[in-house]
């Protein structure tokens, strides 16, 4: 907590100076708050600050609603941060006209408000059992929408949107699985049946509606010889363990709550073994053809690249011609029903989904969150279904099209009543969406919004930027074209050497806090990473030691490779320990027909996620 505070104070004081204000009442205040609420105050309290101050950029000038836990002075304006807060409003709360000391104390409010907002640290068991219960809510609440609007008109303009969009890529993605082309793929990540590493390849379970899909003689072995009753009596003899359960004896998924912030944990589901097996299958074929070049809705969808997305907020904030909008439980409101019934002309690609889809989850066992164990699921998918990502995207793409085509038919500017190739490829540049994060013209977001609320989804307003000069779009936030995105402290703060991941966030806050021009801060950070660290050298950016980046050209050399006499320093570098997976040879065989290349030439020795991450005192290259 004192290093916390102290790192706050040093960067409090370094952004007043750039500011010409003063901050020593800001961090009495600071630290007399941490005193009686705790770390909450740096985590939740000062993180809702930020978020009141970008709503009154939205709407360009301060409203009585905002910070109402902070004592309040002239225009409206909290006595907290108050002297960086004068610099971008007036004393009537108006927005000042943009300037660099303008957008200086912009940022310097930002950050000082959201540095540890994303501190990844378990919240209290009462948030943890608080978010069960709002995931049940919302699930509830997605099959109601299903219940009442099964025969809804808004359905079959969401399948005519969907064939508008993708028949280029459903077309291919339904040819493959008819052919039996998909290739399937084991993830790094926790199953519902607690398999790691190669033993995901020994499975054990195949439920027998997702063999009537994808059969697991073509899928779960490496070749159909090993069907034969008697090769696979003498593999396993009597005690044959693959099982093809019924629905109703089918694995549930399992609930995971996952550090995200102090306010509420992430809620994300370990699937089952065979099912996330052949999520991947579908998944990653899906996401290649969506992106690829040839597609109508190339560049406007994505999953691998944030850019886009961020050079459109930035312009957005310039010329206010695009909106950024954000949903809230995004993954937990699109339903079963909107994704079956958009895709349900592809039949093997509807068949797909629903053959891989979980149908119900075990919950955590915190206490007060809920009477039951395990619930259906609802929603199409729970976050930790590889298909989650894919079809929620797809979805939210389709229905701001149906927002689109509403507005356009509003303004009598669509001849034949609904869009066409053409006028979805008008939009390219000016809509994109990326998962959650959603680009459209500003002149349409109202339409937009209409269909979205009529889909039963929640649109996060604190979120959604499209009437002022703010905009923000996947982690990448800007004012009237201006980079103001703070940077977040992720980790806690390490107390020794043995805290790898902790010391490795320290060095990449303290370099993210150099090139943001917070030199002070950087050599506050020198000073107490130094201590941990006995080697600590001057590198670039690429280098894999961690080290101190510099804007100077020189880095730290102490010694010459032998061979290629290329330069070397001594540092510290992260090292992964894979843990042992062995893996039977039926098992073994699979994996290699499935990914013959492998970049770890052990993988059938040594195989999944790290349990440890070591560091290492080696010498390498300095950039």
């Amino acid at each position: 907590m004192k290093s916390l505070i102290e790192l706050w104070r040093v960067m409090a004081h370094e952004l007043a100076i750039t500011c010409h204000t003063s901050a020593s009442r800001d961090i009495e205040t600071a630290a007399r708050r941490v005193e009686h609420e705790g770390l909450s105050f740096f985590t939740i309290t000062l993180p809702a600050f930020a978020k009141d101050l970008e709503k009154a950029l939205d709407r360009g000038r301060v409203s009585d609603d905002l910070w109402p836990s902070f004592h309040k002075g002239p225009g409206g304006l909290p006595r907290f941060l108050g002297g960086f807060l004068r610099n971008v409003f007036d004393e009537h709360g108006a927005l000042r006209p943009t300037s660099a000391t303008m957008t200086d104390s912009l940022f310097a409010v930002r950050q000082l408000a959201a540095v540890y907002g994303k501190v990844e640290l378990e919240c209290t068991k009462a948030r943890q059992a608080r978010a069960v219960v709002d995931w049940i809510s919302a699930d509830e609440q997605t099959g109601q929408w299903d219940a009442v609007n099964s025969g809804s008109p808004l359905l079959e303009d969401l399948e005519r949107m969907f064939r508008l969009l993708y028949t280029d890529v459903l077309v291919v993605m339904d040819n493959m699985i008819y052919d039996g082309d998909l290739v399937p793929k084991h993830g790094p990540g926790a199953t519902a049946d607690r398999l790691r590493g190669n033993a995901k390849y020994d499975v054990e379970e195949w439920p027998e509606r997702l063999d009537a899909v994808f059969p697991y003689m073509e899928y779960g072995i490496p070749a159909l010889a090993y069907a034969d009753p008697l090769i696979r009596s003498e593999i396993y003899g009597d005690m044959d363990p693959v099982r093809f359960p019924q629905v109703k004896d089918e694995r549930p998924s399992r609930m995971v709550l996952v550090p995200k912030t102090m306010k509420t944990p992430r809620v994300i589901a370990a699937e089952p073994t065979a099912l996330q097996f052949m999520q991947q299958a579908i998944a990653r074929p899906l996401v290649r053809l969506l992106e690829d070049r040839g597609s109508l809705v190339s560049g406007m969808i994505g999953f691998t690249e944030q850019e886009p997305n961020q050079d459109m907020a930035r312009r957005g904030s310039l010329d206010g011609s695009l909106a950024t909008l954000d949903m809230s439980e995004a993954s937990d409101r699109v339903s079963r029903l909107q994704v079956v019934s958009s895709v349900r002309c592809f039949r093997n690609f509807a068949a797909a989904l629903e053959a891989t889809r979980s149908l119900s989850v075990d919950l955590p066992s915190v206490k007060g969150s809920t009477r039951r164990e395990t619930v259906p699921i609802q929603k199409f998918a729970m976050m930790g279904s590889a298909l989650c990502f894919p079809m929620e995207a797809m979805v939210f793409l389709a229905a701001v099209f149906l927002g689109i085509e509403d507005y356009l038919r509003h303004k009598g500017e669509l001849g034949r009543g609904i869009l066409s190739k053409e006028d979805v490829e008008s939009f390219r540049g000016s809509v994109r969406v990326f998962g959650d994060d959603i680009i459209v013209p500003v002149d349409c977001v109202y339409f937009v919004l209409d269909v979205f609320k009529s889909l039963g989804w929640k649109t996060n307003f604190d979120k959604s930027f499209w009437t002022g000069r703010f905009r923000e779009s996947c982690g990448a936030d800007y004012f009237d074209g201006r980079w103001v995105t703070p940077i977040r402290f992720r980790h806690d703060w390490p107390r020794s050497r043995r805290d790898v991941s902790e010391v490795a966030g320290l060095v990449s806050f303290r370099n993210q806090s150099y090139k943001a021009g917070m030199r002070r801060v950087a050599r506050h950070l020198d000073r107490i990473i130094g201590k941990i660290l006995p080697h600590y050298p001057v590198v670039r950016e690429t280098s894999a030691i961690l080290g101190r980046v510099s804007c100077s050209p020189f880095y730290t050399v102490d010694s010459m490779h032998p061979d290629f006499q290329s330069p070397r320093t001594l540092g510290y570098s992260l090292k992964a320990r894979i843990p042992s997976s062995p893996i039977s040879e039926l098992g073994a065989l699979l994996k290699c027909l499935i990914a013959p290349v492998r970049e770890q030439d052990d993988h059938l020795e040594r195989f999944g996620r790290p349990t440890v991450v070591d560091m290492k005192l080696s010498r390498s290259s300095p950039f």
